[in-house]
């Protein structure tokens, strides 16, 4: 559903898109087919994986049928030879890159203890090793084109403080791709480059952010960003250069005047997800002084609400089974369990909750825990208050999907021994 109408403005140009074979990056190359655009489909997928859809050669068939011209080639940002050889091999078939794309990413949403070194020179290595190599190698060919672009999928660079305590490594990958935008936007100015950051204000339906909240009801659809994009990319690279660029702030100006459309379900137009890296105040509940603000804001790591539900009942059956748990920790119970537990709670009672089963003689509450949580677990408001009186096994939810479990999963299903013991006592 895309609702900025295609001009014309980038036909015969090329873009070369990392990470195009699906999600986001596939989504600008197809608003950029429509134009009549060349593209070369950069990314990694040229077998079909197991859990997330589409490859190279899929992508470029779906581009060549609105008009386009496709070339997939088999790239990992990370290797300096693959990319040359993408690149010359643009050359060969449309003579030239007129646009860059950095979209290919890696993500990892966790603390410090929790990251191992491998996933921490993943991200740094795709995200803003990868993002520096193939703008260095992009460059010979920008400097010879009359538009000249290089958009990466970043977000700005907020030094609040939360955003790096949540994930610090994912935060330094990411943030590199939007130093580059800083640094480049201005170190290319005299080539006529523009180098810009585009970042979704909301969640974005795509196959990776399934994977990692089970749910797209509360995200927008790729359209919203491949739309934002267009516009961005059409816009004179001479004097638009150096924008951290929010993609319904890019539309609103461009005169889109309802954004409902892009919503995956409308009944959640006012109830969306919000992506990391923004603070936004309508998310923070006022009145609950005891939790920061940026732990009660809406983000898909955590799955608060962008919008809290207006007259949610502090009363309801979430905070009475709270309030019967805190009467029930003690440092024996601690001590057999060593974990933290963070719930995101949907639905009927949204908001996030934790027990702390690791610390002093244990403690439980509204909000996310002070300390990082060992196992993040995400359900429903009637499937929590079942798991929690009994009626429900935390096993039997996870292998229903009803529950959806991120961190460690063997401390998760401690949760099981730990409810069996609460359920005496509540």
């Amino acid at each position: 559903m895309s609702l900025v109408a295609n001009t014309g403005k980038l036909a015969g140009r090329t873009l070369f898109i990392t990470g195009a074979s699906r999600g986001i990056g596939k989504a600008i190359a197809l608003k950029a087919a429509k134009d009549g655009a060349n593209v070369v489909v950069a990314a990694k997928t040229a077998q079909p994986h197991p859990k997330l859809p589409g490859t190279i050669y899929s992508a470029a068939e779906e581009i060549e049928a609105l008009g386009g011209k496709a070339l997939p080639c088999v790239v990992d940002v990370r290797d300096e030879k693959q990319v040359q050889k993408a690149i010359d091999d643009a050359i060969k078939k449309f003579n030239g890159i007129d646009i860059l794309i950095n979209n290919a990413s890696a993500i990892s949403l966790t603390g410090t203890a929790e990251t191992d070194m491998k996933r921490y020179d993943l991200m740094h290595n795709i995200n803003t090793r990868g993002t520096y190599l193939v703008s260095k190698l992009c460059l010979p060919l920008l400097k010879n084109s009359n538009h000249a672009h290089i958009l990466n999928l970043s977000p700005p660079l907020n030094m609040n403080p939360y955003w790096f305590s949540i994930h610090v490594a994912y935060t330094m990958a990411k943030y590199g791709m939007s130093m580059c935008v800083l640094g480049m936007s201005e170190e290319f100015k005299p080539f006529n480059i523009g180098v810009n950051a585009l970042w979704p204000k909301t969640a974005i339906a795509t196959a990776a952010i399934e994977m990692l909240t089970g749910d797209t009801s509360t995200s927008r659809k790729p359209d919203i960003v491949s739309d934002a994009a267009y516009v961005m990319l059409c816009k004179d690279p001479k004097t638009y250069t150096g924008n951290f660029a929010i993609d319904e702030d890019v539309l609103k100006a461009a005169g889109v005047k309802d954004l409902t459309p892009y919503a995956c379900d409308p009944k959640n137009v006012n109830n969306l997800l919000l992506d990391g890296f923004l603070d936004d105040p309508a998310s923070v509940s006022h009145n609950k002084a005891t939790v920061s603000t940026a732990s009660m804001r809406r983000y898909h790591t955590s799955a608060v609400n962008y919008k809290e539900k207006e007259g949610a009942a502090a009363d309801g059956q979430i905070p009475a089974l709270f309030q019967s748990i805190s009467k029930t920790l003690t440092p024996e119970l601690v001590k057999k369990t060593q974990a933290v537990y963070q719930f995101n709670v949907k639905g009927k009672e949204e908001g996030v909750w934790h027990i702390d089963l690791k610390n002093g003689a244990g403690a439980c509450g509204q909000g996310e825990p002070s300390n990082a949580p060992d196992a993040t677990l995400t359900m429903d408001t009637q499937n929590f208050a079942d798991m929690f009186t009994g009626k429900l096994k935390p096993t039997t939810a996870f292998m229903m999907g009803k529950l959806k479990i991120s961190g460690d999963l063997q401390k998760a299903m401690k949760l099981e021994k730990m409810m069996k013991s609460l359920k005496s006592k509540l």
